[in-house]
């Protein structure tokens, strides 16, 4: 990002669009640096310049003029990534926009620079063809992660450290692990949350037989993430 008095430039992300007036649109935009508003006056026009190169699920080079008021005005935008792929696909567009509503709401309570790395690690892969419940089991974790929360994954709810011997299940009202002999969480399902909850995607991608235990893991990241 680079600033001046007046002017910021910035790749961005659209979460959401409205239309305002008879030819604008107001953005809000995820930078790195956190949301902000915007205005792409004349947009809708035919010739508008700006036009096609600012939509959802777009990686965007914008410059935003920003005056007196809370509100920019974006002066130009450039596209540099679009993830077509989502469009083609309803539960990957599902999953993106859900990722988008999340996020939004997520940081109009902190300018945490995670938020940009997680949104565009996870439409990223959704685009590339990741298996959607994989993308959304690891963007909740570290959504929760880029809030600056934390998630009890080494003891259990009795406070006692988890062992790899022994089988445990989700306690939703304890937000924790409760021992449990035919529990579906075992020593690889804690291993694959902890490395969800510090890793990026592309490394927890590759653990093999995944797709096994993402439904159990799911569950649970779920269930910390309720926003």
């Amino acid at each position: 990002m680079s600033i001046d008095n007046k002017d910021l430039r910035t790749k961005a992300y659209v979460l959401r669009r409205t239309n305002y007036g008879e030819a604008d649109r107001i953005l809000n935009l995820l930078t790195p640096q956190g949301k902000i508003s915007a205005i792409a006056k004349s947009v809708r026009k035919e010739k508008s310049k700006l036009a096609g190169n600012i939509e959802m699920f777009c990686l965007v080079d914008v410059n935003v003029h920003r005056g007196k008021g809370d509100m920019g005005v974006i002066t130009s935008a450039k596209m540099l990534k679009y993830h077509g792929n989502l469009v083609t696909d309803f539960n990957r567009l599902e999953t993106a926009s859900m990722i988008l509503k999340k996020v939004s709401k997520a940081a109009e309570n902190s300018d945490s620079p995670d938020f940009f790395s997680v949104v565009d690690q996870a439409l990223t892969a959704l685009n590339d063809f990741m298996p959607p419940a994989l993308v959304e089991t690891w963007f909740l974790f570290a959504l929760v992660r880029a809030c600056g929360e934390e998630v009890n994954l080494y003891r259990d709810a009795d406070g006692e450290k988890l062992s790899a011997d022994k089988r445990y299940v989700w306690d939703t009202i304890e937000s924790a692990l409760r021992e449990q002999p035919e529990g579906n969480i075992g020593a690889d399902e804690i291993k694959i949350m902890r490395l969800m909850f510090t890793s990026k995607l592309s490394l927890v991608s590759k653990i093999t037989g995944l797709a096994d235990k993402i439904p159990a893991i799911s569950y649970i990241a779920k269930s910390i993430n309720k926003m």
